[in-house]
């Protein structure tokens, strides 16, 4: 017996060992697995800042983008309405001659179908150019704005309430899109 108990406690410190060594790589399995995932949260970490930092500058493109799209389309509008305020701009004194000469026949005995006539093609032309913006800068009996005025004389008048307001229109200002094209020259009371 002393033999067989010698052998079992042979036995039992080796299978102990087989033991130890299973706790062992179970122990550095563990730590394996947490340094994975500890170094898996840092790649996802990581992989999460250059995400966001991607997206920011997504954003950034677009609202960029976007801004381009809105300066351009805005850009052509103005090329538009400068050629167009262009040519009204060239019409104007043909609005000019065209109301010397309804003034002239008004006051003249001529027909009335030289009279009729004119102010039909007035009529016509002022009515095609307010389709397209074009306004009257109304200044008789206004007070004086030098923002839509333009003083070319001044004359003393006697009334208190008549003093600092246009007496007189020489020459029609207009307006188009509400933007002044020409300042109405006049005669303001002092």
């Amino acid at each position: 017996m002393s033999e067989n108990t010698e052998k079992m406690e042979k036995e039992v410190p080796a299978q102990e060992s087989q033991k130890e060594k299973k706790e062992k790589k179970g122990l550095l399995k563990k730590d394996n697995n947490k340094l994975k995932i500890e170094e898996l949260e840092k790649q996802v970490a990581s992989l999460e800042e250059v995400l966001a930092k991607e997206k920011d500058d997504y954003i950034r493109l677009m609202a960029e983008f976007d801004n381009y799209r809105r300066r351009t389309a805005q850009e052509k509008l103005e090329l538009v309405s400068v050629a167009s305020m262009d040519t009204i701009k060239g019409l104007l004194p043909v609005l000019d001659d065209c109301e010397r000469a309804l003034k002239v026949l008004l006051e003249s005995d001529d027909s009335d179908a030289a009279k009729e006539g004119t102010e039909l093609i007035y009529a016509k032309l002022m009515g095609y150019l307010k389709t397209k913006g074009l306004s009257v800068i109304e200044a008789m009996d206004k007070e004086f704005d030098t923002d839509l005025h333009e003083a070319v004389a001044q004359f003393p008048v006697q009334e208190e309430e008549k003093k600092g307001k246009v007496f007189d229109v020489v020459q029609t200002g207009y307006m188009l899109n509400g933007k002044v094209i020409r300042f109405a020259k006049v005669v303001v009371g002092i």
